[in-house]
């Protein structure tokens, strides 16, 4: 594919990011992104992508992409186990705050993706932001000393519940810095998270988890 192909791609994903962010992904045609990325082509949309669920599918695995590479960089060798929970927590955190945190303002990405979670088709790819790593590693490790005693399932059940509340925080503080009324940075809103996530999972098992068991599909 060619430069100026790339960059037809990319301006229509920045257009899509933004009306949908805004005014809701069904709210939304082909046509309003084509005309808000300034092309008279009102079929560029299914030129580059195809129909509107691959359209999404591209969005998402692009902000996916982003977090991985950020990611692989904070952990350096993925075999290496964590020493502690928060390390686990910090790395797969921060990763996806300083993606946000690295878009032009104002932004819209982390609006996007909290809409599109509602769309079960997503899910998974939608895991690989935060919850799916999280829920990997803390089930198969052994090292970490917060985790003992809390039944394996509570830990992957809880891990699953991390990628909408995480975010929502983060579609709301985005909302607020494009509005110039945040407070503090991405940066301090990254470590708030994480130790929001770490004390959830850490947290005493005062139930039997069996009726509440997301790792089952």
């Amino acid at each position: 594919m060619g430069r100026h192909s790339d960059k037809a791609r990319e301006v229509l994903l920045n257009a899509a990011e933004e009306l949908f962010a805004r005014h809701g992904i069904d709210a939304v045609s082909n046509r309003k992104i084509t005309e808000h990325a300034g092309t008279a082509n009102h079929s560029a949309i299914k030129y580059h992508f195809g129909a509107k669920d691959d359209l999404l599918r591209a969005m998402v695995q692009r902000a996916v992409d982003d977090v991985r590479v950020r990611r692989e960089k904070l952990v350096g060798d993925d075999s290496a186990d964590p020493t502690s929970l928060r390390e686990l927590v910090t790395v797969h955190t921060l990763a996806l705050i300083h993606s946000f945190d690295a878009l032009p303002r104002p932004s819209w990405r982390a609006q996007f993706l909290f809409q599109v979670r509602l769309r079960p088709e997503f899910t998974e790819m939608l895991a690989c932001l935060i919850s799916e790593g999280i829920q990997r590693r803390a089930a198969a490790s052994d090292t970490l000393e917060e985790l003992k005693g809390i039944p394996e399932v509570v830990v992957s059940s809880r891990a699953r519940i991390l990628g909408p509340m995480v975010l929502g925080l983060c579609a709301e503080y985005e909302a607020l810095v494009n509005e110039g009324e945040q407070r503090g940075s991405w940066e301090s809103m990254g470590y708030f998270v994480v130790d929001a996530v770490v004390g959830m999972l850490a947290a005493p098992s005062t139930a039997p988890a069996d009726f509440m068991d997301f790792t089952q599909k």
